[in-house]
């Protein structure tokens, strides 16, 4: 099954939420629908972003994966983008 990443940017967070707070509730969003390969947070331009890499059968199920996720973090953090890329031998390729 090939993998996939949502890559989400992050901005302010909701009141009382702590920054290392962010990218678990990512993961555990992603892991509502499918299975979650691996987690990590990276500074791209600046801006602080959730990675996640998971499981999907198809680029539309992924796609579906990146709006829950982003939709349901947007209660702990603003986001934002949201970047999807599937894995194509040694590179990811963004998704339409």
């Amino acid at each position: 099954m090939p993998s996939y990443r949502v890559t989400l940017a992050v901005g302010a967070l909701a009141p009382g939420t702590a920054p290392d707070a962010v990218l678990p509730e990512a993961a555990r969003l992603v892991a509502e629908l499918v299975v979650v390969e691996a987690r990590d947070v990276r500074l791209l331009g600046g801006v602080p972003c959730a990675v996640v890499r998971f499981e999907s059968p198809s680029d539309d199920v992924a796609d579906a994966v990146a709006e829950h996720a982003a939709t349901g973090l947007r209660a702990t953090a603003e986001v934002r983008s949201v970047v999807v890329t599937r894995r194509d031998g040694g590179r990811w390729t963004p998704i339409a």
